[in-house]
């Protein structure tokens, strides 16, 4: 699926904002539970707690009222309330029950229930009216044995409310471990996403880049290849097709320059005198034949490099520096070029050998002579022209040397 480049942000920002979207909902459902659990913890142990009070509150009661017709003749009236608190007790127990899942603590609930019930039995006979009765010791013990199993039992509850603290300390590092890695698995999806989505929506302009840097080095065998149709795709694709323009343009350009070289060549090598051309930073660029035979150059000692390292003249040199330096045409330089001291050499070893022989035998009787004066031969005298052509910057400017003398080719 092709999607536009603004398709692929908003793509982008939906991902992200659907990751933290995600992510509130788990930490918001984990925190609810968490609260559930805690809220749920909390109600049990309220009405647990409660209900426990209700059971304090009757067994001293109770236990007040048993030593009061313990120490005095019962009354319907005082009977009537024992009965009362039994039935409270009884319910209260019942309640309790069914929080507890416990198999010692319903055993103990049963226990205390029984025994609520053995004194509710007890305490419905007539005989308890007469203090002598066994029936009065009766409800003394059942009364003894409540109070002594809700001290068990409460035993047990404490217990249980070191158990109750135990859960919710579980409870919450449970939730805390849910919610940590809750975190870590979206910060590493997060992680993910910038990784993998500004790499998909970079590496285009990547390549557009990487073609320009090969443009700016003339190189137009390059390409960009995209085949997302997209924004993008369309500046890659006329991209491409500047590329191809330009490429057709500087084969153009070359086969102009070189019709151009070939048309200078010919006009050069037309004129009898000796022409040179060389660039601002003093390096032969082209020679025409009259020079190559004047001065018995080949191509590759010269060209494109710069006359200090040749076999230039001195006075060509001179003359070109001084153009180069001022910018300006040179007129009339004087230009004389020696004979080279190889050539002189070869003329004269013909006549040395000759002469050889009869300078030995007439050595001894000829008188010293004086020392001739050295006679310099040249090859080359006359005057020479530099002529500038201007470049939009001095960097790129061309001086033309055309020498006054006409040049035969050896």
């Amino acid at each position: 699926m092709n999607l536009s480049l603004r398709n692929r942000v908003q793509t982008s920002f939906a991902l992200a904002a659907g990751v933290v979207i995600v992510l509130i909902f788990l930490v918001f459902h984990h925190l609810n539970s968490l609260n559930k659990e805690i809220e749920s913890i909390t109600v049990r142990s309220n009405k647990v707690s409660f209900t426990v009070e209700q059971m304090r509150m009757s067994s001293v009661s109770l236990l007040k009222y048993q030593r009061k017709i313990l120490a005095s003749k019962p009354s319907p009236e005082t009977i009537g309330k024992i009965l009362n608190l039994c039935e409270g007790l009884t319910s209260q127990l019942q309640d309790l029950d069914t929080y507890y899942e416990n198999p010692e603590i319903k055993v103990l609930i049963g226990q205390m229930l029984s025994y609520v019930d053995s004194l509710k039995v007890i305490l419905g006979k007539a005989s308890l009216f007469h203090r002598d009765n066994i029936g009065m010791t009766s409800i003394g013990d059942l009364s003894d044995k409540i109070l002594d199993a809700f001290s068990e039992f409460q035993n047990f509850q404490l217990y249980q409310n070191e158990g109750r603290d135990k859960k919710i300390k579980e409870i919450i590092n449970e939730t805390k471990r849910k919610m940590m890695i809750t975190l870590i698995i979206a910060f590493l999806w997060t992680i993910i996403l910038g990784l993998i989505i500004p790499g998909k929506i970079a590496l285009p302009f990547k390549k557009i880049k990487d073609a320009i840097r090969e443009l700016q080095d003339c190189n137009f065998d390059v390409s960009i290849y995209y085949s997302q149709d997209d924004e993008i795709g369309e500046i890659a694709r006329e991209m491409n097709k500047m590329i191809h323009s330009f490429k057709v343009f500087e084969e153009l350009r070359a086969d102009r320059i070189a019709v151009e070289n070939r048309k200078f060549d010919v006009l050069a090598n037309m004129v009898k005198r000796p022409v040179m051309l060389a660039n601002a930073k003093g390096e032969l660029i082209y020679l025409n034949n009259r020079v190559y035979s004047l001065l018995q150059l080949r191509s590759e000692d010269c060209i494109g490099k710069e006359m200090s390292d040749s076999t230039i003249p001195l006075c060509i040199i001179e003359t070109y520096e001084l153009a180069i330096k001022r910018r300006s045409k040179i007129e009339n330089a004087e230009i004389a070029i020696e004979k080279k001291e190889e050539a002189k050499k070869s003329e004269k070893d013909v006549g040395d050998k000759i002469s050889h022989k009869l300078d030995i035998e007439n050595n001894e009787t000829e008188e010293p002579q004086e020392e001739k004066v050295k006679k310099v031969e040249y090859i080359y005298q006359g005057f020479a022209s530099v002529i500038p052509i201007r470049g939009k910057e001095s960097s790129m400017d061309y001086y033309l040397m055309v020498m006054s003398k006409e040049v035969q080719l050896s």
